[in-house]
């Protein structure tokens, strides 16, 4: 079971095994953080990485969007790792944004890593986008209906005598913290200050994408 469900102000999500969120009744798509060109980013600083999560982040995109065949995609924030990132996909790695984008509606959404989106990737460029009760934004804010990225969450738990720490949604049922969906993002614990202030009485729950299903667990028994 690659879904489980997911609900915020009343609007009921699929929550995807690969860290996006599936709005069945607008045929809408959603992914956070994934940071493309993360790679050769450090590269320029001297940090040598594999140079393949541009890569292997948009065959997992490719996968997700053929499993639900959305009519709108929303990447929420930090598509790119930097402000200059675009100018370093390769000429395969554009074809394939293209071909993601092909036969329906693709939304960038500004973050604090690209501000200054760039133009000639297609799709259209905002700040947040608000469809009925929900809010999409990068940063999140603890609004009503809200779902945000740049956060990163994991959380990690015990289980069957060993512990275990994966990339998770945070959601109290009326706002959510996507996970990262690029290869290279990395992730920070639930239990950081950041999210007591969008989840008051650390009330809720992280959705953690476990090896075959996404695991239901409240925060309170994570560490």
């Amino acid at each position: 079971m690659r879904v489980s469900r997911v609900s915020i102000s009343d609007v009921t999500f699929a929550a995807d095994l690969s860290g996006a969120l599936f709005w069945d009744e607008q045929n809408l798509l959603v992914v956070s953080d994934l940071h493309l060109e993360k790679g050769s980013s450090f590269a320029t600083r001297g940090v040598l990485l594999p140079p393949y999560d541009t890569l292997a982040t948009l065959s997992r995109l490719a996968a997700v969007i053929s499993r639900h065949n959305p009519r709108t995609v929303i990447a929420l924030g930090d598509s790119f790792h930097d402000r200059s990132a675009h100018e370093r996909l390769s000429a395969d790695d554009r074809a394939a944004v293209a071909a993601l984008q092909t036969g329906r509606d693709w939304i960038w959404i500004s973050g604090n890593h690209d501000p200054m989106l760039p133009r000639d990737l297609g799709g259209t460029i905002a700040d947040e986008v608000a469809i009925g009760p929900i809010t999409f934004r990068h940063e999140p804010s603890g609004a009503l209906g809200e779902i945000a990225g740049h956060l990163h969450p994991k959380a990690r738990v015990s289980a069957r005598g060993r512990s275990m720490e994966r990339r998770c949604f945070a959601s109290d049922g009326l706002r959510a913290v996507m996970p990262a969906f690029g290869a290279y993002a990395g992730g920070l614990s639930i239990r950081d200050a950041a999210f007591a202030k969008i989840f008051p009485r650390n009330g809720f729950v992280a959705h953690l994408l476990g090896d075959r299903r996404v695991h239901a667990i409240a925060a309170s028994r994570c560490y």
